[in-house]
């Protein structure tokens, strides 16, 4: 089985365009039927009369990479009609209403992408080691808990 371990990894928000490329490159495969798409947008959440602005995303870079090889393997497996999967997270700061999250799977028929893609954002969630600080408008910030 070839490595597919590469980084996931952006500076800052990610671009509308480079979602919409990302897409568009799947064009000439004419055997897949279905995309599903996940985008995580940052929130200006309110947070004890406090409103977050931006989160700035700090990983352990290297642990990352190598569990999500393991997941997206584990995935492969679960899902043998799956086609592909793109998965790309932002680090640094990323304002509210900027992406920072970008999960994209494919596959011929439209059960597999979508539950695969919902499986994958779960376990990104969950099992990564990626850790977002909420900036506040007055410059003040907090660790985000994932809920």
């Amino acid at each position: 089985m070839k490595d597919k371990r590469k980084s996931i990894f952006m500076a800052g928000a990610i671009p509308a365009d480079f979602i919409a490329t990302s897409i568009q490159k799947h064009a000439t495969n004419k055997t897949i039927g279905a995309h599903s798409l996940f985008l995580g947008q940052v929130r200006a959440d309110a947070i004890a009369e406090k409103t977050v602005a931006a989160i700035e995303y700090t990983a352990y870079e290297e642990m990352v990479l190598e569990l999500m090889f393991h997941i997206r393997e584990s995935i492969f497996e679960k899902y043998p009609a799956l086609t592909c999967m793109h998965i790309h997270h932002s680090l640094g700061m990323v304002k509210a209403g900027e992406i920072c999250l970008f999960a994209f799977t494919s596959s011929k028929h439209r059960k597999v992408a979508i539950d695969a893609c919902e499986e994958v954002v779960e376990r990104i969630k969950a099992e990564l080691p990626i850790w977002g600080k909420e900036w506040f408008e007055d410059a003040t910030h907090q660790w985000k808990i994932n809920k």
